[in-house]
């Protein structure tokens, strides 16, 4: 018998345009496709002929003992997600089948996992340009996740300041937890912070708004949106969400010369090294220094009785920053 393989393929946002050359490929070498309805709908052009395994929206583990199966069977089997099977996709709930069952790397069995886009860079496209800065994703679904580790990273992520992805945010059964997840954001961010939200991006359905944090939950909102919460620098000018990357805190942007006390190529004034220097010369507690910079008080104290300083000349390739 030969040996069977799973390609777990990220199908991006479901187009054949914005699917990667080996995911097509990797279903036109498939034996068998699994996935969920939706996903096989959207691949209709390119499974025919092939056996076709349709499976409803909670049954994630089906599909992974199913192509375990087909596997075991010598068959090479694709077994597909939106986006990315690695975020929040198969890749996740598969290992942890091949796992109870014994499977390693060297096993007969071959495991492929091939990339595609996901929700948050193909939304990010579609309205600007959000993500330029440090972000995160985090969904709201609480099917498998206690409430209370979403709502302790929504907290974290508003608290911290990340541009936050919000995958999952409301179904037809769970209503309230976009709005929990409002207030938890109103609590660390303006009212009027920009959001963007996008549904069913670049399928026939596409919808785009813009609005606010403060008005969010108002907005229409469902399984297939994704929402883009842009952090304190974020803006929305001539209908695109952009997230500053932070060069006009070190250049003019208009001529692009550094401004006064900074050099190109080398950390700002209060990088880590400047940071630094101006705790030192403070004179204030490190106690006061944790409440200023929001910081524990074990890291103050620490980098205080640090006397190292390192050199700031920049790796290659990253004068930009």
């Amino acid at each position: 018998m030969s040996t069977g393989k799973i390609m777990l393929v990220g199908l991006g946002p479901g187009s054949v345009e914005h699917m990667s050359g080996r995911a097509r490929a990797a279903i036109a070498e498939a034996d068998t496709v699994i996935g969920y309805v939706t996903y096989i709908r959207l691949v209709a052009d390119l499974v025919e002929g092939k056996e076709v395994v349709k499976k409803s929206m909670t049954e994630e583990l089906d599909r992974a003992i199913e192509a375990l199966d087909r596997a075991k069977q010598g068959k090479k089997v694709a077994l597909i997600s939106s986006g990315d099977a690695g975020v929040y996709g198969m890749a996740g709930p598969t290992f942890e089948v091949l796992f109870q069952a014994g499977w390693t790397p060297d096993s007969d069995i071959e495991v492929e996992i091939i990339p595609g886009a996901s929700a948050l860079n193909t939304c990010a496209a579609l309205v600007g340009a959000p993500l330029t800065h440090d972000f995160c994703a985090i969904s709201l679904s609480d099917l498998l996740t206690p409430w209370p580790v979403i709502a302790r990273r929504l907290h974290a992520a508003a608290a911290s300041d990340f541009v936050v992805a919000l995958y999952n945010p409301k179904s037809g059964r769970r209503a309230r937890q976009i709005v929990e997840a409002q207030r938890l954001f109103l609590a660390h961010r303006r009212p009027d912070t920009p959001v963007a939200i996008v549904k069913s991006a670049y399928r026939p359905k596409q919808r785009i708004e813009f609005t606010t944090l403060e008005k969010m939950a108002e907005s229409e909102i469902g399984m297939l949106s994704t929402v883009l919460i842009g952090n304190s620098n974020t803006f929305v000018r001539n209908g695109l969400m952009v997230t500053p990357r932070g060069y006009a805190n070190k250049y003019d942007v208009e001529s692009g010369t550094t401004r006064d006390g900074e050099k190109a190529g080398r950390s700002l004034s209060t990088g880590l090294n400047g940071w630094l220097e101006s705790l030192r010369e403070s004179g204030e507690s490190a106690e006061e220094l944790a409440r200023r910079y929001a910081l524990p008080v074990d890291y103050i104290t620490a980098a205080l009785a640090d006397d190292a300083v390192e050199d700031d000349a920049t790796a290659e390739g990253e004068t930009f920053a």
